[in-house]
Order: structure tokens, then C-alpha cells, then sequence
């Protein structure tokens, strides 16, 4: 009966009901919308390496290390000499490993020099495989693989040109030994979008002029003989291990943490990432807390409305208690609406959410590499709609309490 009565009663009151419950279900929708997008960047960057056990470098800090690596923020404090790197690639517990030097850039992105073992050994999002949009992975000497923002970023195409600068933000160019754009790597919303990846002899070529950071005056080696040259790496900026069995990776950490010749640090980066994103999580706790309180502003305004529509409901009331309607049941009546219209307004914001993953996910996936799984709801989430109608029914009860103490003849008198 009063399950009825409160339906008609809102029924009755729809256009003002009707921007009650939308209000309630954008608000809904927002913190379900950045609960989203929090889970799924979390697990983007928690996917932005993975099949790899170790990241060896100088020792430094994980995180630091992590970052230089992976992230290509930051220079290493030092590097890892060939022989070393050479010495921990042959331990009998090493699958494969991949070297990484880094140092150089082009026009603000950073240049990494590798082999052709990191396209088949680099693992994003679980199992994905790095692949090309267009061209081929590098085969020459002066060939180089860039990443998509690089293509987009500078409307680079296979065969352009590319001059790489000797360090970060420097004036100072290779010229002498421009590079050819040989392949792009399609979208991975990685950091590797943001990479112009050549070979580690490459890297060696373009600095056979230089010595201690700057080029030797009036020496220019012609490509030619460069191609002639002996260019073995004398030292590597990191390198990505895999281990050929995961009950190995402890001892292989502790052997080259131990190395006797020179001081190095082997990480896991399932450990270090988690570390990482403590320090960067502090951004997505305010963006929480923004959108808790857009919850409360609109359970505020909801209470605002039912305060607002007593006046105009004072004969109503007067009416249901000449009827026989006790005044809990009054109080209970205006409950039960408030609790409809919040739980109206929080599955329709659970619709919106569901509504604007199926129509952004490919988009947002395509431009930002930020993977949103369209799931059921969570537990998580049915306890979100629970707590905003039960928040609804807690901030009813104010105006519920003062329609429960007007009197039968406050509600027939005329006002003038």
C-alpha cells in the first residue's frame, strides 16, 4: 500500500523527481566513471612490462632504475660495462635478455638503442606483442623503428629522415649519420610510443667522432668506413632479463646484486611498479575524493528538494492523516520516495557508465592505450548503489522528521 502510494506520488511530481534522479545519476556515474578509469590505469601501468623478471643497471634505486628503463624519464647514474653485461647473459638461468642504451634523443624523444630481441621479447598488457603499423623492424645499420606519438607527433612516414641529437634537449646533432625511418610500431599506450628505437651498433656509429661527450674537432668518419668498424657496445644503459624458470629469478637477482666487479642492481619490475604507483597514487585518491563529494552535493540537493516541496505537500499530509495515516507512516512514506529516487538515480548512472564504456572504450583504448574492461558490476559497485540509497534515506529523514510533527491543522489551515 504505501510501496504504491509513494510510486504515485512521484509519479505525480515527475519533472521535478525526474532532475532529482538525474542529478543523482550523474553524480553516480562520475564516481563509477573514475573508479573505472582509476582501476584501468592501474592496470595499464601495472601492463606496461611484463614476461620480463629482471631490469638490470648500475645500482641506483628501483624506482629510479624502473623509470630510466621502462619509462625513459631520467638518466642512469652510470653504466653497465660490455663485459659485465656479457658475464651475467651467459648464467645458465638466463632464458634471454635484452640490452638497452640510452642517452641520445630527437626533437624531445628519447632514442633508445636495443636489439632486435626486444620486438620479440618486450611483452605489454599480459601477453601482447609489440607490432608495426607500416615498414619493418630495422635491417641496416642507420634504420630506426618509432614509436606511434613519434609518427603522429612529427608526420613521419617510412623512408623520412631522422637526425639524431647527442643527449637530451641538446643542440648538438648527429648530422653526419642521419637515420632512415624503417618501421612504426602501432599503438601501445606504453612508452615505447614515444621512442625512436635503433640498434646498440648504431648507437656506437654516430659517437665513433666523439669523446667525453663532445665531438673530436675536424674529425669526420665517413659512413663507409663507419660500416667497416669494429662498433661491439663498451657499455649498456640497462638490460631486460628473462628467466628460464621462476623459481630462479630470487638467485638470479642476488648474483648479479653480488656482482664482484662493478656495483649493480637487478630489480623486479612487477615490485618496483607497484612502489612507483604509490608515489604517483596520491593523484587518483583527490580525483576520488572529488567525486565523493559531487555523491553528497546531490544527496544535499535531493534533501533541499523534499525540504522545498513540504510547503506544497502540507494539504497532502493533512489529508493522509484525516484518512487514518499515523504520522510514522508519513515519515516513512517520504523515506520510501527519497529511496526511490536514489536508487533510480544510481542504476541509471550505473546505466550511463555502461553506456559511455561501450561507445569510448575503442577510442580511449586507440588514442591513450588505457584498457577499460567492460565487466559486470563489481561487488564493489553494488555496494556503491547500496550506500547511495541508504545515504538517501539518511538525508530524508530531516524533512520526514518535520512533516512528521505537523499537526492535522497546520495542514488545513489557509494561508494568507
Amino acid at each position: 500500500m504505501i510501496l504504491r502510494l509513494a510510486a504515485r506520488s512521484l509519479i505525480a511530481r515527475a519533472l521535478t523527481v525526474g532532475m532529482t534522479v538525474l542529478a543523482i545519476a550523474l553524480s553516480v556515474a562520475l564516481f563509477l566513471g573514475v573508479e573505472k578509469v582509476r582501476s584501468g590505469a592501474k592496470t595499464s601501468f601495472a601492463n606496461t612490462i611484463s614476461g620480463t623478471d629482471l631490469i638490470v643497471g648500475a645500482r641506483s634505486g628501483s624506482v629510479q632504475l624502473l623509470l630510466y628503463s621502462v619509462f625513459r624519464i631520467g638518466n642512469a647514474t652510470n653504466n653497465v660495462t660490455w663485459e659485465s653485461y656479457l658475464e651475467f647473459a651467459s648464467l645458465p638461468q638466463i632464458d634471454w635478455i635484452v640490452p638497452i642504451s640510452l642517452g641520445d634523443s630527437h626533437r624531445q624523444f628519447r632514442v633508445m638503442g636495443t636489439s632486435t630481441a626486444f620486438f620479440e621479447h618486450y611483452k605489454y598488457r599480459q601477453d601482447r606483442s609489440l607490432a608495426l603499423e607500416a615498414g619493418v623492424v630495422m635491417d641496416d645499420l642507420f634504420d630506426a623503428v618509432i614509436g606511434y606519438d613519434v609518427a603522429k607527433t612529427l608526420n613521419y612516414s617510412v623512408g623520412d629522415p631522422i637526425v639524431v641529437a647527442h643527449g637530451i634537449a641538446s643542440f648538438r646533432e648527429h648530422d653526419e649519420q642521419p637515420f632512415r625511418v624503417s618501421g612504426i610500431i602501432a599503438k601501445t599506450g606504453t612508452p615505447v610510443d614515444r621512442t625512436v628505437i635503433v640498434s646498440m651498433e648504431a648507437i656506437e656509429a654516430i659517437h665513433v667522432d666523439w669523446r667525453g661527450g663532445s665531438k673530436i674537432p675536424g674529425q669526420t668518419t665517413f659512413i663507409e668506413t663507419i660500416r667497416q668498424m669494429d662498433l661491439t657496445p663498451s657499455a649498456v644503459t640497462a638490460a631486460l632479463v628473462g628467466v628460464s624458470s621462476p623459481l630462479q629469478t630470487f638467485a638470479v637477482q642476488r648474483a648479479i646484486n653480488e656482482y664482484p666487479e662493478e656495483p649493480l642492481l637487478a630489480i623486479l619490475p612487477g615490485v618496483a611498479l607497484q612502489e612507483l604507483w604509490g608515489i604517483v597514487g596520491v593523484a587518483e585518491k583527490a580525483l576520488l575524493a572529488v567525486s565523493v563529494m559531487v555523491v553528497v552535493t546531490a544527496m544535499i540537493g535531493m534533501m533541499a528538494t523534499l525540504f522545498s516541496s513540504l510547503n506544497e505537500r502540507r494539504r497532502e499530509m493533512a489529508i493522509l492523516r484525516a484518512m487514518g495515516a499515523s504520522p510514522l507512516t508519513i515519515l516513512g512514506l517520504l523515506v520510501l520516495e527519497a529511496m526511490l529516487t536514489a536508487a533510480a538515480g544510481a542504476v541509471l548512472g550505473l546505466g550511463l557508465v555502461y553506456a559511455g564504456l561501450f561507445i569510448a572504450q575503442p577510442a580511449i583504448d586507440g588514442a591513450y592505450g588505457l584498457f577499460l574492461p567492460i565487466d559486470p558490476p563489481a561487488l564493489r559497485e553494488l555496494f556503491v548503489m547500496l550506500a547511495v540509497i541508504a545515504a538517501g534515506a539518511i538525508v530524508s529523514l530531516i524533512p520526514a522528521l518535520r512533516a512528521y510533527r505537523l499537526s492535522l491543522a497546520d495542514g488545513m489551515t489557509v494561508r494568507t
